[in-house]
């Protein structure tokens, strides 16, 4: 079988998919890309067969390249992804998959005329046990119907926005980088769409920063079915790094907080918490992504933890959920397909 070629741009959380994937027996680094001479030096040390370079043209124009994980910046990710795929690659690419709907419609319209190629995006809450354990009960049932869900990314890394590139980009969204791992968590939980998205967002916490953007947004989702979803992104927050989740059920509730997790039920009449044990964050886990994109690749047909359908889904939520924020109104969620 040959062995698949990789080549990294952005050697950031790129860096974290280059060790993902040099240990995936079906691949092999080949290039990795970034403008950091630091970054690439201390790559050169870790992953000392791959070629080295700042050019981002020479990892999509390179022959040996099978697979290219767009890991650049926000506003690169289009032009990239495009570009590999026009080149018969397959893409990995970094959250968010672009910026705006028209781009992302570009990349669908290019998938379209390369059907035998594959792309996922990081949407790494996937892999975590301890939300894999929510979703089979919820799809068991046995968490009765779902009526409301709240999730929070308390990013907790204020720096991260107010020096560096996102205070150089002209449009940068917090939830397409924050609140896209909570909007995608809940949809897989849950294995359906909202149908409608209301967003509302602020800037006070980095009021005195460069940075032009809202810092924290909060989406509320309602689905078919009933259920409300609340999600929020909390980019300028002192807290520790962490995804909280909520999920009510008619019989059941399920609370992940930085104190613990834990099942409430009823039980004779009275309510009974049960901590919930499975592993969180699990970081050790999220190399799986990798490997169910490759294993589609290798042999097709294979299920990829996130595939392409679950990849637009999420981002037509976030679009609508931008374009709400914009015109102060709830917006009905056009999806791909």
């Amino acid at each position: 079988m040959k062995t698949l070629g990789v080549g990294i741009i952005g050697l950031g959380i790129g860096r974290a998919h280059a060790a993902a994937f040099a240990a995936n027996r079906h691949c092999e680094l080949r290039v990795l890309c970034d403008f950091s001479a630091e970054k690439l030096q201390e790559a050169a040390t870790a992953f000392p067969a791959a070629r080295l370079t700042d050019d981002a043209r020479s990892v999509l124009d390179d022959p040996a390249v099978d697979i290219v994980v767009v890991a650049s910046h926000d506003d690169d990710h289009h032009r990239q992804v495009v570009a590999a795929l026009e080149g018969g690659k397959h893409v990995l690419a970094e959250k968010p998959l672009c910026l705006h709907e028209a781009e992302a419609r570009d990349i669908y319209a290019m998938l379209a005329k390369h059907p035998g190629l594959r792309l996922t995006s990081n949407l790494s809450l996937r892999t975590c046990p301890r939300f894999a354990v929510v979703r089979d009960r919820v799809r068991s049932g046995s968490m009765g119907q779902l009526y409301s869900m709240d999730g929070e990314y308390l990013w907790g890394r204020k720096h991260k926005l107010t020096n560096g590139w996102r205070t150089d980009m002209p449009f940068y969204s917090i939830i397409h980088g924050a609140a896209v791992h909570m909007v995608d968590l809940i949809m897989w939980i849950r294995g359906d769409r909202p149908v409608e998205v209301h967003a509302w967002g602020n800037r006070i916490c980095t009021q005195d920063s460069a940075l032009r953007a809202n810092d924290f947004a909060v989406l509320t989702m309602r689905f078919d079915d009933g259920c409300i979803a609340r999600v929020a992104a909390n980019g300028g927050c002192v807290h520790p790094h962490f995804h909280a989740l909520t999920v009510f059920g008619t019989d059941m509730t399920f609370r992940h907080t930085p104190g613990g997790a834990e099942w409430v039920m009823r039980r004779n009449g009275e309510e009974e918490a049960v901590p919930c044990t499975e592993a969180y964050p699990a970081r050790e886990e999220r190399p799986l992504l990798v490997d169910s994109f490759v294993q589609a690749i290798v042999a097709p047909g294979s299920p990829m933890l996130v595939g392409e359908a679950d990849v637009f889904d999420v981002m037509s939520v976030c679009y609508a959920a931008e374009e709400s924020m914009r015109t102060g109104r709830a917006t009905t969620i056009r999806y791909f397909d």
